[in-house]
């Protein structure tokens, strides 16, 4: 049986461990004082029985809320939004960075990365860095030179045009013409999700602002990211960056600093790696520069139609003409646009890994002319497809509660799942959707199926992404 001095050091540290956790409690969270009588009463019975495994249990409870404790103290330290909203996580950081201040960088090492990147931008290199979309390969954006390389190491075409992105509202002025007044509906949509996954147009100076980034539309693609590092790299080298994605063009975008590692593979000096991104898809894209008012979704992205409409209507209420929100191909079309973009993603075939991708509907209506195939036949023919000498292995991205998510797979396949968190949750699917077509892909998979989702909310931007990653949809009953 352990002395005295171990069990009266062992409560010590209980209240030592309570008195602390004080300090996180929340004000209407109740008192620590029940739970440090029930733990003297637990070693009083120890005192008693002189079971040794009462006193480990005890011992590991103490260490759990160690644990527990400095967990929430990193968390406060270098996540201090991870209890907020996505709204007010914008809003936080609006107020913690400042919209228009210099960057404050309290770490040393930190900063001389920063420093080295900023040089090698200034010296017309591209440099990985991690927004809360996704990673994006920077370069200045007011130099053709730089921004050139950019499409260099992408392999881009040249008439698919550059997000810019900026650090201040002192920088956005900087390149936009001074007479251009902004509308009422920007100074609504910016005030909530700037700095943040929203890009806007503007019109183009092009005294400034070179043709290349532009594709030579009159019009430029300009958000403010809210990722502490992108806006911190912006700040440093004092300049607005052009930064798509930083995968090779037609790819998954990178959400993580292995995948543009991986992908480029030596092309690039600097990759900063922030770590996973937040939102995991690219920005909304909006143009409000319509003579109509209304806001027309170019891309729809980490800020939602549902989010947008909910400000503008609170904002605008009473308003004599709300303005309407429509998005490309699903309430509009324009052949003239698609062919000619003035922003990413409208144009080419994107986000495909390198081996085929198949949409397959399990919750949608079968559209006339379409065939439907019973699921589990469906999936059981994928081996007999195959004229490999071993049995073809197959990725799954499914939502976790979802029709595939829950289904007894058939035997004969090498199966890969991959979960992409609950249907009632799409935040979290546009999250990983990239990490798992990325990670399936480097786990040597010959087919990657993937799931619908509903179209609300985020599910609207990932299920853009998916149709246009996969080469082939099947409706499944």
């Amino acid at each position: 049986m352990a002395s005295q001095h171990v069990v009266a050091s062992t409560y010590r540290s209980i209240l030592r461990e309570l008195r602390k956790s004080v300090s996180l409690r929340l004000p209407n969270e109740t008192s620590s004082i029940p739970c440090s009588s029930s733990f003297r009463s637990i070693l009083e019975g120890y005192r008693q029985s002189g079971n040794e495994r009462v006193l480990e249990d005890v011992q590991n409870a103490v260490a759990l809320m160690q644990a527990s404790r400095q967990h929430k103290f990193l968390l406060d330290r270098y996540n201090p939004l991870i209890d907020l909203t996505a709204e007010e996580r914008i809003h936080a950081t609006a107020r913690r960075v400042g919209l228009d201040m210099p960057p404050t960088i309290t770490s040393p090492d930190t900063l001389a990365s920063l420093q080295i990147a900023a040089r090698h931008l200034h010296d017309l290199q591209p440099v990985a860095f991690p927004t809360e979309t996704v990673y994006g390969l920077g370069a200045l954006a007011l130099n053709s030179i730089a921004a050139s390389r950019i499409f260099a190491i992408k392999g881009r075409p040249s008439d698919n045009p550059l997000i810019v992105h900026v650090s201040s509202f002192k920088m956005l002025r900087s390149i936009i013409p001074s007479d251009f007044t902004l509308p009422a509906t920007y100074r609504i949509l910016m005030r909530h999700f700037w700095p943040g996954a929203l890009t806007l147009l503007f019109p183009s100076d092009p005294n400034v602002v070179p043709s290349i980034i532009t594709a030579n539309h009159p019009t430029v693609a300009i958000r403010m990211p809210s990722h502490p590092v992108a806006r911190a790299l912006i700040a440093v080298a004092d300049a607005p960056l052009a930064a798509p994605s930083a995968n090779s063009s037609g790819k998954p975008s990178p959400t993580r600093a292995e995948h543009v590692l991986r992908d480029h593979n030596g092309r690039l000096s600097i990759i900063l790696d922030g770590g996973p991104c937040d939102v995991g898809v690219e920005s909304t894209v909006v143009d409000g520069l319509q003579p109509d008012g209304n806001i027309r979704v170019l891309r729809p992205g980490g800020v939602t139609i549902e989010d947008m409409s909910r400000v503008l209507q609170q904002e605008l209420d009473g308003a004599t003409c709300m303005p309407q929100i429509l998005v490309h191909r699903r309430d509009y079309a324009d052949q003239e646009l698609e062919q000619a973009p003035t922003t990413p993603g409208m144009k080419y075939r994107h986000y495909s890994p390198s081996v085929p991708v198949t949409l397959l509907f399990t919750r949608s209506p079968v559209p006339a002319g379409e065939q439907s195939y019973n699921a589990s036949e469906y999936l059981a023919a994928l081996s007999h497809n195959s004229d490999r000498s071993r049995p073809i292995k197959v990725g799954l991205l499914t939502p976790t509660d979802s029709v595939l998510g829950t289904f007894t797979l058939p035997n004969g396949i090498e199966w890969r799942r991959f979960f992409l968190g609950p249907l009632s949750n799409p935040a979290v699917t546009a999250q990983k959707l990239f990490n798992g077509l990325l990670t399936l892909e480097e786990e040597g998979v010959d087919l990657i199926l993937i799931e619908e989702i509903e179209e609300f909310k985020e599910g609207l931007a990932v299920m853009n992404r998916v149709r246009k990653a996969a080469g082939e949809l099947k409706y499944l009953s």
